[in-house]
């Protein structure tokens, strides 16, 4: 079975608009053309050969995937709302991440800033405890020094 496009009224198509039925031949000859008509076809034997046969299925698969091309162009795929959101928040998801580790990185430089300072602290006040025990001896042995300059009648 093959489907055509009927000709019915093809070759009479010049007529003049008038007479009794020029409105019912054109309404005839309109249908006519907007319908597809099916025919029936008769093959007695095969008609073509071969080589056609394996050329024409190639040309067709040719045709068809070119159009298939075509028709890809124009039928992209748009997301849905859902599938822009999961996207966004993987972006946002993925930014965030980065930041955490840069705030952990961050943190552990701030921690051995404070370890620093924290030894650095300590030294001082073991140098301060020192300075003060110096003082104190240095005082002790001037008051020391004073009495016996007075004991010795010297002062």
């Amino acid at each position: 079975m093959e489907f055509i496009l009927a000709m019915h009224g093809l070759a009479q198509c010049e007529f003049l608009y008038r007479g009794d039925n020029y409105k019912k031949r054109v309404k005839e000859i309109s249908t006519a053309w907007n319908q597809t008509r099916q025919i029936k076809r008769l093959a007695v034997g095969s008609m073509m050969t071969p080589e056609y046969s394996g050329s024409l299925s190639k040309r067709v698969n040719e045709i068809i995937s070119y159009q298939n091309l075509r028709i890809e162009k124009y039928l992209q795929v748009v997301p849905s709302e859902l599938e822009l959101l999961k996207q966004y928040f993987e972006m946002r998801n993925l930014e965030l991440e980065k930041r955490i580790e840069q705030l952990e990185e961050e943190k552990m430089h701030l921690r051995l800033d404070v370890d620093v300072q924290k030894l650095e602290a300590e030294k001082l006040r073991k140098g301060k405890n020192k300075a003060n025990d110096d003082l104190d001896s240095l005082k002790t042995n001037y008051k020391k020094l004073c009495l016996s300059i007075r004991t010795a009648g010297l002062g």
